[in-house]
């Protein structure tokens, strides 16, 4: 590994993983995204987790509530650009009183150059919580694991839908063509 991927590493991804795993997390919804990699790639190589790549972030809410209805433990990964395409979806969490548990990488805020990032940046947190979703957010390294672990907690626990939004400061500027 080099310098500029070592450099991409962070240890409160590895804090991630290690809450899910001792949470017993069966199943990890996905969505690809640069910004949750090394959460998935964690996932991908434990033998005891399955990660789930989803095409949608909506089909994410489906087969995180379909886990729990099958006896597991699962946990959404999705950037903020999908959050608007749940809204509907997120009605199965609150009619049916599924635990729910999401991690959000956040675009639209700090640094952002793609403007069409924007409007869903800013609209994030309040489309959560009109459709009945407690929000944390993580705004720095310090502070991810924690605020992951309350979460967790909070949904796994307490039965309650949770989404944990990691701000874009954590996950660093993206620029088109840039290597």
């Amino acid at each position: 590994m080099d310098a500029k991927e070592q450099s991409l590493i962070h240890p409160w991804k590895d804090e991630i993983f290690q809450i899910f795993k001792a949470g017993g997390v069966s199943q990890v919804a996905y969505v690809p995204d640069a910004g949750h990699a090394q959460v998935i790639r964690h996932v991908l190589a434990d033998k005891e987790m399955h990660g789930v790549p989803v095409t949608t972030e909506e089909d994410g809410v489906a087969s995180v509530c379909g886990a729990w209805l099958g006896g597991q433990r699962a946990v959404l990964l999705m950037q903020s650009s999908g959050v608007g395409n749940c809204v509907n979806m997120f009605s199965i969490i609150n009619n049916c009183r599924f635990p729910f548990l999401t991690l959000v990488t956040m675009r639209g805020e700090w640094a952002e150059f793609n403007q069409w990032q924007t409007p869903m940046g800013r609209a994030t947190e309040e489309a959560f919580e009109m459709m009945g979703i407690n929000v944390l957010r993580a705004d720095r390294p310090e502070s991810v694991a924690e605020v992951v672990s309350a979460g967790f907690d909070a949904a796994f626990e307490g039965g309650d839908a949770v989404a944990i939004l990691l701000s874009q400061s954590l996950i660093g500027r993206k620029k088109w063509g840039v290597k």
